[in-house]
């Protein structure tokens, strides 16, 4: 909550600035900002050195300076900040200027990316189960021992209740054929079920198992993967944004950028929550990314090529739709399993940390 009102005076602030701040109501501003060696991608813990350069030379009372919405140490004209707590990806640097009675706000954009190289990661097959090859599998996710299973494609979308022994579907609430299954959660006695581009999402009893409601997506772009860290949801949508979401209200009240010390990166897909990391698989490679979720940083990753080979239908699918996609994780036993989108097994795996 104190976040919460952190940020509102941070926007209120803002707003004020840019409707009151600038002279004679134009937008131009003498200042700029410039960064030592015009760099404008650094690495987590890297330093952020620069200057406000001050094309009149006006007389500079003070200036607050703000990376996204963190609140940086107050500065002079030249600043040197250290991005050791930062977030990745794409973020503001805004600097409020103050001279006289004008204020000024003027903002570069930076990128960060992680210090560190995944980790990268081999799987080993424990079990095999058997899976519906009519499932296209968008969402995964354990929920009191049980299985539940959210699949996509029009026309056959579902939000089903699995046997994980048998594959044998126990329950199941067809979706009308104008929507998109995606990604699934559980959470608060309610599971969360995506749909992709048509901007809504649906809400279950789990215990009725019958759908009570349904919320929109605000300002995401698609539904593609949910999970859940026992208070927030965590939402995918095909960007280089996961969502943070209120549990209770549904509203995107913050994000994450997903990144490695290369680059941004996007596409993820279903998402499961695993001993305090996301993991997530990357639409059409046969990958799952450790990702932390307080910065963004993919610290691992897992390499699951070959696992398609022992499916029993792969000559079956089409290989655009030969995708790994689907990671629920057993908490109560500490099992993981994976499997894809109408593939014809499940698999229980452990993962080997070369």
């Amino acid at each position: 909550m104190k976040r919460f009102f952190n940020l509102l005076a941070i926007f209120i602030l803002n707003f004020f600035i840019f409707s009151c701040g600038s002279k004679n109501g134009k937008n131009k501003s003498d200042f700029s900002i410039q960064f030592e060696g015009n760099k404008s991608s650094f690495h987590l813990n890297e330093s952020v050195k620069g200057s406000i350069l001050n094309k009149e030379n006006k007389p500079i009372d003070s200036i607050s300076y703000f990376l996204g919405n963190q609140t940086l140490q107050s500065s002079g004209k030249d600043f040197n900040f250290n991005l050791k707590d930062s977030r990745l990806g794409n973020w503001p640097l805004r600097a409020i200027i103050y001279s006289g009675e004008q204020v000024d706000t003027i903002s570069k954009e930076i990128k960060i990316l992680n210090d560190q190289a995944p980790a990268v990661y081999t799987f080993e097959v424990i079990n095999e189960f058997p899976h519906s090859n009519t499932s296209y599998t968008q969402g995964l996710e354990f929920h009191d021992g049980q299985l539940y299973e959210s699949t996509g494609q029009r026309g056959r979308s579902r939000l089903l209740k699995v046997d994980l022994e048998s594959g044998e579907i126990l329950d199941e609430i067809k979706l009308d054929d104008q929507f998109f299954g995606e990604g699934l959660t559980i959470l608060n006695n309610k599971i969360f079920q995506l749909t992709w581009q048509s901007d809504v999402g649906f809400i279950y009893d789990v215990q009725k198992f019958e759908k009570t409601g349904s919320f929109g997506y605000n300002q995401s772009k698609e539904g593609w993967g949910l999970c859940n860290d026992g208070e927030k949801i965590y939402k995918s949508d095909g960007t280089e944004k996961i969502w943070i979401l209120n549990s209770e209200t549904l509203a995107e009240e913050d994000y994450i950028q997903v990144a490695t010390n290369k680059g941004i990166k996007s596409k993820f897909n279903e998402l499961e929550w695993v001993d305090g990391k996301i993991y997530a698989n990357t639409y059409q490679f046969p990958s799952v990314s450790i990702i932390n979720p307080q910065n963004g940083a993919i610290e691992a990753i897992i390499n699951f090529k070959g696992l398609q080979d022992r499916i029993g239908n792969k000559n079956d699918l089409d290989p655009v739709n030969e995708v790994l996609n689907g990671i629920a994780y057993n908490s109560a036993d500490g099992k993981l399993y994976v499997t894809g989108k109408d593939w014809d097994k499940l698999f229980e795996v452990r993962i080997i940390k070369n």
